[in-house]
């Protein structure tokens, strides 16, 4: 690094070397979410660490969040953006329930989450999310989403940080 001359001769030339600022709005706090459907049933589980980086902030955090009594909603990533969106599906389904006197199906909680999440695709949230719950007829359904929001449904579905790993083993197993 040279010195520049005058009044600034203390002060770095960083010209010949440019120096790069990384800003991201989002921290990956973890977090696994696996479910399965039958017939009749479904099953939705989730690791309960907390983390960043290598510190663990807690070992006791659920990831599942009931939205309704037959509809369950794992969530794992970005945990602020976790706990905005779950926030927001809970007010949603307030809302609909107040004006329609009935509590909405599982089908019908897919298609509204799917929007809510294409409403922020320009800044998205950073999470994943895998949606279960006993459809209309009383089977099992299992809908997972991309990051903007485009969802399908399926017998079962892995997300979140070993979703990698454990969607192989899905697809072996079931």
């Amino acid at each position: 690094m040279a010195m520049t001359e005058g009044a600034n001769r203390y002060l770095p030339d960083y010209s010949s070397h440019p120096v790069q600022h990384h800003f991201s709005p989002y921290s990956d706090n973890g977090g696994s979410i696996v479910s399965i459907a039958g017939d009749d049933f479904v099953v939705i589980g989730s690791d309960t660490r907390l983390s960043s980086g290598f510190s663990i902030h807690t070992r006791e955090q659920s990831k599942l969040f009931q939205v309704s009594n037959s509809t369950v909603l794992g969530s794992t990533g970005c945990w602020c953006d976790t706990l905005t969106l779950t926030r927001l599906v809970e007010a949603r389904m307030k809302m609909y329930e107040h004006s329609h006197n009935k509590v909405m199906s599982t089908p019908a909680i897919a298609q509204m989450l799917s929007t809510m999440m294409y409403y922020k695709r320009f800044f998205p949230y950073y999470v994943s999310n895998v949606l279960a719950g006993l459809d209309t007829e009383g089977k099992g359904c299992v809908f997972s989403y991309d990051p903007i929001g485009h969802f399908s449904r399926s017998d079962y579905r892995a997300g979140g940080s070993a979703g990698a790993l454990l969607q192989p083993l899905l697809d072996n197993q079931v």
